[in-house]
């Protein structure tokens, strides 16, 4: 399993995925902490975590967040824990989890059933820029 700084959490998302590249950037974008690392459900260091979960990448349209001490959080707990953590007012949005969770999925599946065809996909997961290259795990 990969080991995390404390301070660290690790986003798993679809490489291919516009709507994931942008939210990936916007993350980036929004951690002024320098929290966040990232790495692709299709990349070599989402392998294992995948595996220790019993993720099915066919049936997951969703973003992950690994933490270190070793919790996964998936779908809407995942983009709201991220949110949380990131400047304000998007640290706002946590409020949300005081929803229950089969409603905040039911609409985080909604939009990831309807990623690809709103927002497009890619041939290939992104290539990081050698500024953001320490931010993206293999």
């Amino acid at each position: 399993m990969i080991k995390l700084h404390k301070n660290e959490e690790l986003v798993l998302f679809d490489g291919v995925c516009n709507l994931c590249d942008h939210s990936v950037q916007f993350i980036i974008k929004h951690d002024k902490k320098n929290r966040f690392r990232f790495t692709t459900l299709q990349g070599k260091t989402a392998q294992p975590i995948i595996k220790s979960f019993n993720i099915d990448t066919d049936k997951t349209d969703s973003i992950l967040l690994y933490t270190p001490n070793n919790k996964l959080y998936t779908k809407s707990s995942a983009a709201l824990k991220i949110a949380s953590k990131l400047s304000f007012p998007i640290c706002a949005l946590a409020i949300f989890l005081i929803i229950p969770k089969f409603i905040r999925d039911a609409v985080y599946d909604y939009i990831a059933r309807n990623r690809y065809q709103w927002y497009g996909k890619k041939e290939a997961c992104m290539i990081p820029t050698k500024a953001l290259k320490n931010k993206f795990l293999e």
